[in-house]
Formats: structure tokens, sequence, C-alpha cells
């Protein structure tokens, strides 16, 4: 079994990290290294997954090449100048390969663009509530899990806790009419091409969310960060589902929210065994918080 990765420690290079991904700023670039950790609920979980970082960067360089939609991908390789210009030792190098990402720069829109063609998780929860998600009314009678026209909801980009669903309006009221009409128009689009094509393979995309940002080099706008991983949508089986009730067996991270979550209930998650819960990288102390 391959060595679980769970933080990287390159010297030289400003750093900051995500849930699951460490960024380095090369200067005119950024590296993206996907480690092998989880989170849910926004706790890092203190063990990791073997290779889930190599399986996500291979997901996202495929629907990269898949998509043909302008992106932030420069290589997905640490070739031997790169490794110089690193100054990685043989080992490190290994430990990257096929969980680096080299990509460009780009100013983050502040939004995350979610597109959703089932009724599920927050939009299910929303519907019962309102019998609308995100402002959009959907038609009554439905039930959880069923299948609905592709809906574009946004959501905020939060710094810690949980992203918010907002309306496409607050979004326009903050990026501009134009940019937020872009936005909604190409996150659809490449939803449905990539919902058409897992369907080819047997899965559904019930739901996804991209980001975008704008290129430092040349001012388009690209997809940037992971794209239609499981990290970032919910797969289902289409063996497994059937319209209306329960959730089908997701390979999304619903495994770990809901070994999270107590029982019947939405509060917090329970903490790990003190032995092995973790702070996040950089931390030396056994009780779990927010990275």
């Amino acid at each position: 079994m391959s060595e679980t990765l769970i933080e990287t420690n390159l010297a030289g290079y400003p750093k900051r990290f995500g849930k699951v991904r460490d960024i380095y700023d090369l200067g005119d670039r950024l590296l993206l290294i996907a480690t092998d950790r989880i989170s849910a609920f926004d706790w890092v979980l203190p063990n990791g997954i073997p290779d889930k970082g190599r399986v996500l960067s291979g997901l996202s360089d495929f629907w990269f090449d898949t998509l043909d939609v302008p992106n932030h991908r420069i290589s997905s390789t640490i070739d031997d100048a790169m490794a110089g210009r690193l100054r990685l030792s043989e080992k490190t190098r290994e430990l990257l390969e096929g969980r680096s990402m080299i990509v460009r720069k780009a100013r983050v829109i502040p939004f995350e663009c979610v597109v959703r063609g089932y009724l599920s998780g927050s939009a299910w929860k929303e519907y019962r509530e309102s019998g609308k998600v995100c402002g959009i009314a959907l038609p009554e009678g439905l039930a959880e899990s069923d299948r609905i026209d592709p809906i574009f909801t946004p959501a905020t980009k939060a710094e810690s806790g949980h992203d918010l669903n907002v309306s496409f309006e607050t979004m326009a009221g903050e990026v501009g009419q134009e940019l937020a009409e872009t936005l909604r128009d190409r996150s659809l689009e490449v939803y449905t091409k990539a919902a058409e094509y897992a369907r080819t393979r047997g899965l559904i995309l019930a739901d996804t969310k991209f980001e975008w940002g704008i290129a430092e080099d040349d001012g388009d706008l690209i997809l940037i960060d992971e794209v239609l991983t499981p990290d970032s949508s919910r797969y289902w089986s289409t063996s497994d589902y059937r319209p209306g009730g329960r959730n089908p067996r997701s390979t999304s991270s619903s495994c770990a929210i809901g070994w999270s979550r107590p029982a019947g209930t939405s509060r917090a998650p329970r903490r790990c065994s003190p032995t092995t819960s973790w702070r996040g990288p950089g931390s030396n102390t056994s009780k779990p918080t927010k990275p």
C-alpha cells in the first residue's frame, strides 16, 4: 500500500493549505499538491486515505482533457527542471508524483458555482421548507433524489464554516450581471456535458460545484481548482438509483460526514480519539479543530 501523505513541507516557497490541497506560490504560477487528507464539516479528520490525492488529481486531469474548457492547468507532472527548481529529493518527488499540478494564477470568483440535476442535500432541505432552491421555484410534489432540470445555485465561498446558498441575483449584485450570466451559462454547459459522459459509464452526476477565476496572465475566465471529483461532486451508480426516497449510495465524502454527525442530528461532528485526532498541518496538538 502507498504511503499516506497528510502534509507537505517544501522549503523556500510561501505555502497555504486547504482541507485537501497544499498550495505553494512559485512566483509566476502555483503548485497544487493534493494530499490524502479527508474532512467533514470543515474539520480535517486524523487519518488520510492512501492515494486519495492521486485519484482526485487524476480525475481533474481527465476532466480538463475531456471538457476542453479554458482552465488553469499548465502541467500535471513535475519534470526534471521543476524538480530542480523545487530542490526535491528522489523520495519527495516520488511522493508528489501523480498528485501535483502546476497552474496559472487567477483572481478567484468569490462564489461556488453549483449545478444540480437532482434534488438532494441542502437543496432537498430548502425545497421542503419553501418549495424553492436558491430562489428558484420547483414543481410541487417532488421527492428526495428526484431528477430535475439542471439549475444553477451559487453559494458563497466561506473562509470558515459552511458555504451559504444564495440567489443568482445576490451573486450578480456582487460580481456584475454580465459575469454572473456567463458563470451560470458556462457552469450549466459543463455540467450537462459531464453528466452525459458519466451516464455512459454507469454514473449519475447528481450535483457538482465549479470554481472559476480570472487568469492573471491574459484576463480570461478559466476553470480552476479541482473539477468533477468525488470531493466536489455527488455521484450515484445508475444501478442503485431509484427516483424518490433516500439518497442512493454516493461516491462523495458523505460517508465521512455521516460518521462524523451524531445519529439523528445535524450538530457539529463528533470528536475523534485524543490519540488520533489532528488539528491540521503544522499542529502539534491532538485536539481537533478547524485547520
